[in-house]
């Protein structure tokens, strides 16, 4: 009797998180890099659009001492540092991956030079709604330039480290994989 009245344990549904997760075995590579494509193209459209429009708008006319075509936002200082800053990385990173993702394509000089003058475009629009006194634009540079260098940075890394196994593998055994001694004879083979 005392197990009717025992609570049921509730059974373990299976994580749907797993099921979405990136599986290189039942994703093919050019769904991924489309997928990839679409999630970028959608934060450099996102991050521009904030870029060149700001949260809260630019001020309509000059009542309060304010320049018309100034973004709101930027009164106050340290929260229009941050908004920028992470702003222009987002867009930069974006803009990295789709370069990356399209690199080899038909046309990849025409989208080099699209995301470019893009990247531009951005630049002189944000200094357009700034107020001159406001900001200091090197952050901006910074945050611009900020994905390309880790990128190029951990690729030097990747290709060091690719560069020390060459070697290492280079006094190697083609037949064993053991060390070669310092006389150019494998210890086990004794090639």
């Amino acid at each position: 009797m005392a197990s009717c009245f025992q609570p049921k344990q509730p059974k373990r549904s299976k994580s749907w998180f797993k099921h979405f997760q990136y599986n290189p075995k039942r994703d093919k590579a050019g769904d991924v890099r489309n997928i990839l494509l679409i999630v970028a193209t959608l934060i450099a459209a996102v991050t521009f659009q904030s870029g060149v429009n700001p949260p809260g708008g630019v001020w309509q006319d000059d009542g309060l001492g304010h320049e018309p075509g100034r973004a709101i936002y930027a009164s106050r200082k340290e929260e229009y540092y941050v908004f920028l800053f992470f702003n222009t990385v987002a867009l930069s990173s974006s803009v990295l991956v789709i370069m990356c993702l399209t690199y080899r394509f038909p046309f990849y000089t025409e989208i080099l030079v699209a995301t470019a003058s893009m990247l531009v475009t951005y630049g002189s629009a944000i200094f357009a709604v700034t107020p001159g006194n406001s900001f200091k634009f090197r952050y901006i540079l910074i945050g611009a330039a900020l994905p390309f260098v880790v990128r190029g940075l951990i690729y030097l890394v990747q290709l060091c480290y690719a560069c020390g196994d060459e070697e290492e593998q280079e006094n190697l055994c083609s037949n064993c994989g053991r060390e070669i001694s310092e006389d150019n004879l494998c210890i086990k083979c004794a090639r």
